[in-house]
């Protein structure tokens, strides 16, 4: 199949048709390039999702329709997102443009550039009928997985933190409680530095008012019909979502 054709069949299981089996997708450039033909249907683009399997694995990146994120707290159809999994997650909303420069951007220009912190959710939904079982490049073509997000309240004094020991306590009613300290992906700055200068290129760069979340703290954790869902970060407000009965 053509990046075209790909980019076809996820559009139209994004619009409600049935999910897609696995394709053969050849490299990363591959999957960067379906994300951008499905996101010019989808658009605009509201945020970005950046995550590492490790503290120094190389990153990779997504981009997030603005008509998919919402202010905490929200409720979702069961029917609409039947995969039902969450990460709780940090993010950080731009307050001015980051476009493509010859100059990289170093850690200090994404400092300087966020204007705030909070805490979110992310809903998994996936437009393969098998995520699991379809290969990293397929989820990575279709926007790693991205559903929804859920935005909760900015932190005050966020610059102080102290991300590598901050914790979070996520419930699930009818299902797990996990507590963990620490992003899994390792320095936050590093994975937004990447996405400043290689990530989002082919968008353009990143735009003030997008959010850029960094990377599941909990892991993906799977929700009943009709649960509902608390992030407490430290020092932070919790961030809930709820599920409808189905």
């Amino acid at each position: 199949m053509t990046d075209h054709d790909i980019a076809l069949a996820l559009l139209a299981a994004h619009r409600g048709a049935p999910s897609i089996a696995a394709t053969a997708i050849a490299d990363e450039a591959q999957a960067y390039r379906i994300q951008a033909l499905v996101m010019a249907e989808l658009g605009p683009i509201g945020g970005w999702k950046v995550g590492a399997p490790g503290p120094d694995a190389p990153a990779n990146c997504a981009p997030m329709p603005a008509s998919g994120l919402f202010a905490a707290p929200h409720d979702f159809d069961s029917a609409q997102f039947t995969q039902r999994e969450v990460e709780s997650e940090i993010c950080f909303r731009l307050a001015h443009d980051l476009p493509p420069r010859e100059a990289p951007y170093t850690g200090a220009d994404i400092v300087a550039a966020i204007e705030s912190c909070h805490p979110g959710i992310e809903i998994l939904q996936s437009r393969f009928a098998a995520p699991d079982s379809v290969g990293a490049l397929c989820l990575l073509a279709d926007f790693i997985q991205t559903g929804a997000y859920v935005i909760g309240a900015p932190v005050a004094g966020w610059q102080s933190i102290d991300f590598p020991s901050l914790g979070i306590t996520q419930t699930i009613a009818g299902g797990p409680t996990i507590t963990r300290t620490g992003n899994p992906a390792g320095d936050m700055v590093r994975l937004m530095v990447w996405l400043a200068n290689t990530g989002s290129a082919w968008a353009g760069g990143l735009r003030a008012g997008q959010i850029v979340t960094c990377g599941s703290w909990t892991g993906k954790t799977p929700v009943p019909a009709g649960g509902d869902v608390v992030a407490a970060f430290e020092g932070a407000r919790p961030v809930a979502v709820r599920f409808s009965p189905g």
